[in-house]
């Protein structure tokens, strides 16, 4: 076989052809031949050639005709995206969110399973396992067409030999050989990627964060964490723990805002959030109850005087972050940081150059809802439609 598919022989070119074909649809939607013949850059025979060979293989679809201007009807190619799937989905200690994933990026709709408090009663396997079924359920898709799962977590997996789960919010989860044990029983490539650098991911690809070579990203939230991009490559570490600031100590004068403080999460966690909402007139019990009373439109002034007293905190917790990555653009991410909006950013922005020598841009987030599942959305689709392409070669070697 590889003697017949080798570079420069007609059955590589015709691989090759088809590949640019296929990848074509996905990138434009559906086209005539005379318009995929303009956009891969060959003659007609050669697209008629290419057509004729993808449709035989499943891979694309008669779609109807176009009315010529010489008054042929021509025939309209789509690329199918039902034949090969992901799925993508984000979980934290309360709920499951998951969707389908394919090679063109098509919006599927979004499912969300809550998840049993009790940890005797979670199993990473069955919740995986129905997240993909319910998804493809909802997606009008089958099941067995999911090949590939990328799970975003509030936590890391150590990539080592022991793949060790680092996670305080996935309980009843294994902590040794996760992807292993969960690749083995569900017979997929499992991907699984820290949801803060999911979430940068979000904002680099299509949030405040377009167009930046080098940003840091902030998560705030019932947990704190951080995400340092470098040339649109995310910085995660040797163990896969880049950015796991939430434990760290803060320094002395972030302690004196707050002495009850020890950590990065004290101080901007959600606990500090339902603290300063109660400081503030917001009798709320736990963080989400006080974020979703901040968010009550006559709230206005507790929010405002709120998030003032959190900027100052947020930026002391900020100074490692950018002194170690020293970054132009900070991006605000989060369920807090969202509903602080521009001016907080401003105000943190502020208060990081009362307080040091550095001067990024703090801007808010751009990707508003489901930031971590978007992230992984972008991150599988692009996996899915490799894949997808290089099954197109596999056939033609076949």
């Amino acid at each position: 076989m590889g003697a017949t598919n080798t570079p420069g022989t007609p059955s590589w070119l015709g691989a090759v052809n088809d590949r640019a074909g296929l990848a074509v649809l996905l990138d434009h939607g559906p086209l005539t031949r005379n318009r995929i013949c303009e956009l891969v850059g060959v003659s007609k025979p050669t697209a008629s050639q290419m057509m004729s060979r993808l449709l035989q293989a499943g891979f694309i679809e008669e779609q109807g005709t176009l009315a010529g201007s010489a008054g042929r009807a021509a025939v309209v190619y789509a690329a199918r995206v039902d034949r090969r799937v992901g799925v993508a989905l984000d979980l934290d200690a309360f709920e499951l969110r998951a969707t389908v994933v394919d090679a063109a990026g098509t919006e599927r709709p979004v499912v969300r399973l809550p998840l049993p408090y009790d940890p005797t009663a979670r199993s990473a396997v069955e919740e995986v396992r129905r997240a993909i079924d319910e998804a493809s359920a909802a997606a009008g898709t089958e099941a067995t067409a999911v090949r590939t799962v990328c799970l975003g977590i509030p936590g890391y997996v150590d990539p080592g030999a022991s793949g060790e789960l680092f996670s305080e919010t996935l309980p009843g989860w294994p902590v040794r050989h996760l992807r292993s044990i969960l690749e083995s029983d569900l017979g997929r490539t499992v991907l699984i990627e820290n949801d803060v650098n999911l979430a940068a991911l979000a904002e680099r690809e299509g949030g405040a964060a377009a167009g930046h070579d080098v940003f840091a990203l902030l998560w705030l939230g019932n947990g704190v964490g951080a995400s340092f991009d470098v040339a649109g490559d995310l910085h995660r570490g040797s163990f896969g723990g880049a950015g796991e600031i939430g434990f760290l100590p803060i320094s002395s004068e972030a302690n004196a805002i707050d002495p009850a403080a020890r950590s990065v999460q004290d101080l901007v966690g959600g606990r500090a959030v339902a603290l300063l909402s109660r400081r503030h007139g917001i009798e709320a019990d736990g963080f989400h109850a006080a974020r979703a009373a901040l968010a009550a439109p006559d709230a206005d002034d507790a929010r405002r005087r709120v998030f003032d007293d959190l900027a100052e905190r947020v930026a002391h917790i900020a100074l490692p972050v950018i002194a170690t990555l020293d970054p132009r653009l900070v991006v605000l991410a989060g369920p807090t940081a969202d509903l602080g909006g521009p001016e907080f950013a401003t105000a943190v922005g502020a208060g990081i150059r009362r307080l040091s020598r550095w001067y990024p841009e703090v801007v808010a987030t751009a990707v508003h809802g489901d930031a971590v599942l978007r992230g992984a959305r972008s991150l599988l689709a692009n996996r899915v439609r490799e894949e997808l392409l290089d099954s197109v070669a596999a056939v033609a070697r076949g």
